[in-house]
């Protein structure tokens, strides 16, 4: 598990309003029903977060991560994964209770990528049709986050905090897009040695790979409870946050 059931991301260190937040239903192009949640800035967009979520698909968490990209200034939507197989989450969000364990097994990469292109999607319809999009995801999301800069999805970049090179696969070798690694010093699921090792051979594939270790960091510190974590909670914000003003369009 990712986080417990009451951990909420930390704060950027950037803050504007926020314009819209809420949850919604999107469709994909293979016809899959997901359940998503959006958040707009009151300032124009020039670049969009696709959320790739933990195991547990579209928890509250993050809900409010995509409002706390919103306040830096960042539309974002946040994907649920489990359509194909539980349908929609009654609630809008998948709560403690729900079982993922029986789900995620049942996920593919395929489908994960239609999720990701119905966000996509749904990001340009809602700000501007040229619109660079980067996602954003932890541990399984994190992971396929780093797939996807080998991917065919109309992506500008990825980062993915905690992720798993195994989930990564032979697409690690076809990284081409830019890519940001948040790396816990002290995870205990995904030794540092073979993260490292993949931001090689992503490096060697052509992307360009920024990836910063946080010494003695547990899996899942980027939350807003860790106090003794502030400080890497904050760079790590400041490594995304300049992949998307990177990408940006002005």
């Amino acid at each position: 598990m990712c986080h417990d059931h009451d951990s909420r991301p930390p704060a950027p260190p950037r803050s504007g309003d926020v314009a819209e937040r809420g949850t919604l239903e999107l469709t994909a192009a293979d016809g899959n029903q997901l359940s998503a949640a959006y958040a707009a800035p009151a300032a124009p967009a020039t670049a969009g977060v696709v959320i790739l979520p933990d195991i547990r698909g579209l928890h509250p968490y993050y809900v409010a991560l995509a409002e706390r990209f919103a306040e830096a200034g960042v539309p974002a939507v946040a994907l649920d994964y489990f359509g194909r197989t539980a349908g929609l989450a009654e609630t809008g969000t998948r709560e403690d209770d729900f079982d993922w364990q029986a789900h995620i097994p049942q996920t593919t990469p395929e489908g994960i990528d239609a999720d990701t292109a119905a966000g996509i999607e749904y990001l340009r319809s809602r700000t501007r049709p040229d619109l660079p999009v980067i996602t954003v995801g932890f541990c399984f999301g994190g992971s396929h986050a780093w797939r996807q800069s080998a991917s065919d999805l109309d992506l500008a970049g990825s980062a993915g905090f905690y992720g798993r090179p195994s989930l990564v696969g032979e697409a690690a070798g076809a990284a081409r897009r830019p890519v940001v690694m948040l790396i816990a010093g002290a995870d205990t699921a995904t030794p540092v040695a073979d993260q490292l090792e993949l931001a090689a051979t992503m490096r060697a594939a052509g992307a360009e790979v920024d990836d910063v270790v946080y010494e003695g960091a547990p899996h899942s510190f980027f939350d807003r409870a860790f106090g003794e974590w502030a400080e890497a909670c904050a760079d790590a914000w400041r490594h995304v946050l300049a992949l998307t003003d990177r990408v940006a369009v002005r």
